[in-house]
């Protein structure tokens, strides 16, 4: 539940009050907490210990919500039952009302995967619900939800989390796991997780495993196959000097560290764009904590034809990149 507060708040409310809808839609990129959210919401409709924005996690219900073996919490992976016989078997036992919960509650995960008859076959159950039934749909794709199922779903959106909240969740994991790291090696994590909390936690594991049990910044760089900025600063500083030997020297240990070149241009493409920045609008880059001072260095030491010479130059190596011998 990192993030998402908008979310949270919303659904917090509802169920204070007891303002419960029959069906709700969790849209958002991947790893954004669609899912979470969505078991949270069925613990707290079944807890045992009533309805509540606080389920107490100890109860029978909510453990076995947990360990995902609760018999009236269905989950649905609608992209491997695209089917509308997959999902017409699933929907004859909506008339069944629930075996131990306050509510069946059915979580169907991508849900944007349905064919067009199945579909039809969930409109028919969305119209006239039992009062003891509830829909989750998680989707990363609500544009393909035919307009009659949006209509009848309270829809969320989740947003992709920042940089922050990614390496401060990553760092709250590692302490509580006692695991040693670097700050900076989880700034790295979070910007290459770009916006998902479960990629971030893939590229943690990875990580420990890499580093011999610990998270540092050397280590997740070889790793992710991104370089540190001060190489690019470097290469930029040899090439404003006309300094082809230094630069050549560079763009050689550069290449000796095996670094996926395409992450390297797109690198490259932001640090001249933070240049740019710098040089326009230097006052709100450094209310960003966006401004190095390498990087304020370079905004003063390059014209702003000069970055943006590099940047279209950058910007054609990057689309040529495919075809270099």
């Amino acid at each position: 539940r990192v993030g998402q507060h908008h979310v949270l708040t919303a659904l917090t409310n509802a169920l204070d009050q007891g303002r419960l809808h029959h069906a709700y839609l969790l849209s958002g990129t991947r790893g954004v907490g669609k899912t979470t959210i969505a078991r949270i919401l069925a613990k707290s409709l079944n807890c045992e210990q009533g309805i509540s924005s606080h389920p107490c996690g100890v109860c029978d219900t909510c453990r076995e919500i947990d360990q995902g073996n609760f018999v009236d919490l269905l989950e649905i992976d609608a992209a491997s039952r695209t089917k509308v016989e997959d999902t017409r078997e699933l929907l004859d036992n909506v008339q069944y009302r629930p075996a131990r919960g306050r509510f069946k509650v059915y979580l169907i995960d991508e849900v944007h995967m349905l064919s067009r008859h199945s579909f039809n076959a969930l409109l028919k159950t969305l119209e006239e619900p039992p009062p003891y039934v509830k829909f989750l749909l998680a989707t990363t794709d609500p544009q393909k939800l035919p307009i009659t199922i949006l209509s009848r779903c309270l829809q969320f959106h989740l947003k992709s989390l920042d940089q922050t909240q990614i390496a401060k969740q990553l760092e709250w994991v590692l302490d509580q796991e006692g695991q040693p790291f670097e700050p900076r090696a989880l700034q790295a994590l979070a910007k290459a997780a770009d916006g998902s909390m479960r990629d971030a936690l893939s590229l943690t594991d990875q990580a420990l495993a890499h580093g011999n049990g610990s998270v540092r910044l050397e280590s997740v760089l070889a790793m992710l196959g991104t370089l540190d900025h001060r190489h690019l600063h470097q290469l930029l500083e040899a090439i404003l000097r006309q300094d082809a030997p230094a630069t050549m020297a560079k763009i050689t240990e550069i290449a000796t560290l095996g670094p996926d070149f395409d992450q390297l241009h797109a690198e490259l493409e932001g640090l001249l764009h933070r240049i740019a920045m710098a040089q326009l609008l230097p006052a709100s880059v450094q209310e960003q904590g966006r401004m190095p001072i390498l990087c304020c260095q370079l905004a003063q030491a390059m014209s702003p034809e000069e970055v943006q010479l590099c940047y279209q130059i950058v910007l054609g190596g990057r689309k040529g990149s495919a075809w270099a011998p």
